[in-house]
């Protein structure tokens, strides 16, 4: 494996595995436990959204897993805002905290007030969007065969690309975080001179988190995800 990208909240590296593989750890990211609130309790809302909305939208509002979080631990935050505009993420109090904290949920007028509970608890992407920490996609490295008079061109747009040279033809290795081969393309189309487009055997893989956890983290949890299930498998299997 060779780190393309790591900065923010995502990461991107090159690696030769079976794209079947990569698909099962892709998969695998949902199984990830990750908290979310599940339930909430209005206790006040003035403001112009239903309070089914309300609580749909900070069910979708990511949190912190710095903490040690079992199945069986208490985790609630409090919201009471009399405030007059909008009503952020960042007022929700507890003990965890929310990942972004200028996330709006609702608005209020003066004299408004917003009061509730809110009770998190650990799910699976796989029951619901909202315990989902993040995204994992993959495409495959490829070369880049075209004329080698449209290289600047080109480079005007992708300055950093690997570039090599075959006589009247120039390869350019597609194996960054951002793909550019449909854009190499498009130039060559419109220059009358086709690229040639040879996937290779290399995976450039991509996982963006949506900051309850590291993108990193996201990787090894989904494969170790996998791990457990195979060896259980196994297991059965065996008898």
């Amino acid at each position: 494996m060779e780190l393309i990208e790591k900065k923010n909240e995502i990461m991107a590296f090159k690696a030769k595995i079976d794209e079947s593989l990569a698909n099962a750890i892709r998969r695998y990211v949902l199984q990830i436990p990750i908290l979310a609130v599940d339930e909430v309790e209005i206790i006040k809302n003035d403001s112009p959204l239903y309070d089914e909305t309300i609580a749909h939208r900070i069910g979708l509002i990511p949190l912190k897993m710095e903490k040690e979080i079992g199945e069986k631990t208490d985790v609630k935050l409090k919201l009471s805002s009399t405030n007059e505009g909008l009503v952020y993420s960042g007022e929700m109090k507890g003990n965890v905290d929310v990942v972004y904290d200028k996330l709006p949920i609702t608005s209020l007028n003066k004299g408004q007030e917003l009061e509730l509970v809110a009770t998190a608890k650990l799910g699976k992407g796989t029951e619901h969007a909202k315990f989902s920490p993040g995204l994992m996609f993959y495409r495959n490295v490829s070369e880049i065969k075209l004329d080698k008079h449209l290289v600047e061109k080109i480079k005007k747009v992708f300055p950093d690309l690997e570039i090599k040279e075959r006589g009247d033809k120039a390869v350019i290795i597609d194996n960054k975080r951002k793909e550019v081969t449909d854009v190499c393309e498009g130039i060559s189309e419109k220059a009358g001179k086709p690229a040639e487009v040879s996937p290779t055997d290399e995976l450039v893989i991509t996982i963006e988190s949506f900051g309850q956890i590291d993108s990193k983290d996201i990787f090894k949890r989904a494969i170790d995800a996998l791990k457990k299930d195979l060896a259980e498998f196994a297991k059965k299997a065996t008898k």
